[in-house]
């Protein structure tokens, strides 16, 4: 059994991925254990799974799994998490943003006691969109959720065998790996790495990913969404019986003698869109429970090279 899984969910890296491979050989051959590199090729349009072919022919540590359409990183991650085999488990992402040359460092600082160990990035090495955005993302995401969202922490990081073993439990078809690392406990830390530039390559994430990433997210985790509305709809109906107590005492006192049809179009309107909006939240609800009772499968693998 090796000692040190890794795993790298992969998606437009044919690039990058022949150094991710030699740079975490490199970092992990001074701590003289066993270990096995984990690539999970995500549907890359370009030929990321014909480099992963290559690297497993030549290293035999890699382990490449392709899944049979895009299925999203998280869920990549989960086929990963789902067929390593060591007794502690390291995910990061293919960019090289997350450096292989702090794996040693994220293992020791686990051997002080620590079942995960998250690495949190000193000086984000993102242009500016990318920083506003994630900023807003985690910010909201934190207050629907009433979670702790760390926008300076992904998914890089060393976790323990038992750790993974009760996150490989958690089925449901939604999946975010940061938010089911911190549910499930344990003793966790963070340890502060360097966080490198993203090259040319660019984010795989823009702002309607990064927007269907957090209403999955909040819809999973979260009924405040649902909770916002009853509070809305109790706003609204007693400024809406506010009004008609004016109204009923204007017209007590003989001051209406034609019906306002200015009221009546707003009344109309905002009730109206508050009615759809509510519809809407509830709907987005039922669909997800719809999606999950199908109970169909997190992912399916098409091909695998390099496993034992």
């Amino acid at each position: 059994m090796p000692f040190l899984s890794i795993i790298s969910p992969v998606y437009r890296a044919e690039q990058t991925l022949e150094s991710l491979v030699l740079r975490i050989k490199n970092a992990v051959n001074t701590l003289n254990a066993e270990f096995e590199i984990i690539l999970v090729e995500d549907a890359s349009p370009d030929r990321s799974w014909d480099e992963i072919e290559r690297l497993a022919k030549l290293h035999p540590e890699v382990v490449g799994i392709k899944l049979s359409r895009n299925f999203g990183q998280h869920y990549a991650i989960t086929a990963g998490l789902d067929h390593a085999k060591g007794d502690w488990v390291v995910v990061m992402d293919c960019d090289l943003q997350d450096r292989p040359e702090e794996i040693p460092q994220l293992l020791a600082k686990a051997e002080e006691g620590y079942d995960v160990v998250l690495a949190r990035r000193a000086n984000r090495q993102d242009g500016f969109f990318k920083r506003l955005s994630s900023r807003l993302f985690y910010r909201t995401l934190a207050w629907l959720t009433g979670s702790l969202q760390d926008e300076t922490v992904a998914n890089f990081g060393i976790y323990h065998r038992n750790v993974i073993h009760e996150i490989r439990e958690m089925r449901e078809s939604i999946r975010y790996f940061p938010t089911m690392v911190r549910w499930v406990g344990f003793r966790q830390t963070t340890l502060y790495v360097v966080h490198a530039a993203n090259g040319e390559r660019g984010s795989s994430y823009n702002f309607k990913r990064l927007f269907n990433l957090a209403l999955d997210i909040i819809l999973a985790y979260s009924d405040k969404p649902i909770r916002l509305t009853v509070k809305l709809g109790l706003l609204v109906a007693l400024t809406g019986f506010i009004f008609a107590l004016y109204t009923l005492v204007q017209y007590l006192q003989g001051d209406i003698i034609v019906a306002g049809y200015a009221s009546l179009i707003i009344s109309l309107w905002v009730l109206t869109g508050f009615i759809l909006m509510t519809l809407g939240v509830v709907g987005l609800y039922v669909g997800k429970t719809f999606e999950g009772v199908k109970n169909r499968p997190i992912y399916i693998v098409e091909k695998r090279v390099g496993e034992k």
